[in-house]
């Protein structure tokens, strides 16, 4: 069987754009049983309550909901399970550094197959107050209104 080629997205977490202000960024890999796989192909996964954590040395995706695979039998995964993370050591370290800062989480962003392999993006992130959230939409909006109004320039409106 052929390997696909390329970055297929299967799920991502627009929430934690919204919610936090993001760092950096890291690309993990995901250990997952074979019903997990089969579910991600087909498009099933939820980041809304998910996040990382750095325990004795190991990465874990936690509370990251993968329902169950229609056809598997009794072997089939638990839906919330933690899920262990794919990383070099030094970026082990240096998200545990960064967690160590009070107010700071990893958020996983996006859920995705990278030439085949199940991949996740993590994102060092610090909470963001209510008129954060309300200052990004404010700015959202006015870019918005400023697009619409070149276009129209442009059209000769």
């Amino acid at each position: 069987m052929p390997r696909e080629k390329g970055r297929i997205m299967v799920a991502q977490n627009r929430k934690a754009r919204h919610d936090y202000h993001l760092g950096d960024r890291f690309e993990a890999g995901l250990v997952l049983t074979g019903t997990e796989v089969k579910s991600l192909r087909l498009g099933r996964a939820s980041l809304a309550d998910a996040f990382a954590t750095v325990d004795d040395g190991e990465v874990w995706l936690r509370n990251a909901h993968i329902p169950e695979y229609t056809f598997g039998t009794w072997t089939n995964h638990a839906t919330r399970r933690k899920r262990k993370l794919l990383l070099h050591r030094r970026e082990i370290e240096k998200l545990d550094r960064a967690t160590a800062a009070s107010g700071r989480t990893i958020v996983p962003l996006a859920v995705y197959f990278n030439d085949g392999y199940a991949k996740v993006e993590l994102a060092v992130a610090t909470g963001k107050k209510d008129w954060d959230k309300r200052q990004t939409i404010a700015e959202r909006e006015a870019n918005r209104d400023a697009a619409r109004a070149l276009a129209a320039r442009n059209r000769g409106e």
